[in-house]
């Protein structure tokens, strides 16, 4: 079995009294994003500092492409990148020089670093202002020079804290591509976030964490169909039409519910497939559809469901 490029073992963090760790558990194997989603304190940025040894673990253990974060900790260095929820590129260089800059702190030749320079700006498409001054850069731009700088070493893991935080909608997209290509090309990547559609669109495995536990771990399919539910929602032609509506599903074993509209029934299926057998048992009934809706579940009901779940649960003594 292939070694995980990020692992973390029951690690624990304590800041005194405080536990912001308790027990986590995360793997995640080559070339693939995985996401941890959660509020601001439920630990997830203190779970990426210690993966990324910026911090110890009070116990358990962490790994990166197999070296243990505490007692090979310059190998671990040498084998990531991390962007943190703030860029950290100078303002007063320029996109080129912020990335030679690096590269030059990595031991890298001026030859080299200008190299280096110029395949990361062509990568994240930010050539053309490869001489403008990064106090100019837009947001989006701003976002995708900091991820290009945590690249330059050419690490095979990379920690995106919260990495489209601030951003608007087309920046927060064009960031998203650009993660989608590092995987594409190999990169191990661990995304906190708290954007579900952030979540739901980049990440093939999701360890949700409250209050420093992992309360649910899973695809994003996974995750909805764990505590999420299919509605169908069926607007009638005639107000009269409900009871017979409800009557009907029911003896076909779906249970229906009228809306406050008074002409619309909504009802829970287990399937996309179920839709033929509620129009249907509708038309045999002698009822008029006049509108039809089907919607999934999605990761927002998922996570308000698992985080409410996690703060009824009885804190052990």
């Amino acid at each position: 079995m292939a070694i995980p490029m990020i692992e973390a073992i029951d690690v624990v963090k304590s800041f005194g009294d405080v536990k912001a760790l308790d027990g986590v558990n995360v793997s995640v194997p080559a070339g693939s994003i995985h996401g941890l989603l959660g509020h601001n304190g439920a630990g997830k940025t203190t779970l990426v500092h210690i993966l990324s040894t910026l911090l110890p673990p009070t116990s358990g253990t962490g790994r990166i492409c197999g070296f243990d974060v505490v007692a090979q900790s310059r190998e671990v260095r040498s084998s990531i990148g991390l962007t943190g929820q703030f860029a950290s590129v100078d303002e007063q260089l320029n996109g080129r020089e912020n990335l030679a800059l690096v590269a030059r702190l990595l031991g890298a030749s001026r030859r080299q670093a200008l190299g280096r320079a110029e395949e990361l700006l062509e990568m994240f498409e930010l050539t053309d202002a490869a001489t403008r001054p990064v106090l100019q850069y837009s947001g989006g731009m701003r976002r995708r020079l900091d991820i290009a700088a945590s690249l330059v070493g050419g690490p095979r893991v990379i920690f995106l804290d919260e990495p489209t935080t601030g951003l608007d909608p087309n920046a927060r997209i064009g960031v998203w591509e650009t993660i989608e290509r590092l995987a594409k090309d190999g990169t191990s990547v661990l995304l906190t976030t708290q954007y579900l559609e952030e979540a739901d669109r980049l990440c093939e495995q999701i360890t949700v964490l409250s209050d420093g536990r992992v309360v649910a771990g899973g695809n994003p399919a996974e995750l909805k169909a764990e505590v999420g539910q299919r509605m169908v929602t069926v607007t009638l032609a005639s107000r009269s039409d409900v009871p017979v509506a409800v009557t009907a599903l029911e003896g076909v074993g779906i249970r229906a519910t009228p809306q406050e509209t008074g002409v619309a029934i909504s009802a829970p299926v287990a399937a996309a497939a179920d839709l033929a057998v509620v129009v249907r048992t509708l038309s045999d009934a002698g009822t008029e559809i006049a509108e039809l809706a089907f919607t999934e579940p999605t990761l927002d009901d998922v996570y308000l469901t698992l985080t409410h779940e996690a703060t009824r649960k009885p804190v052990p003594a």
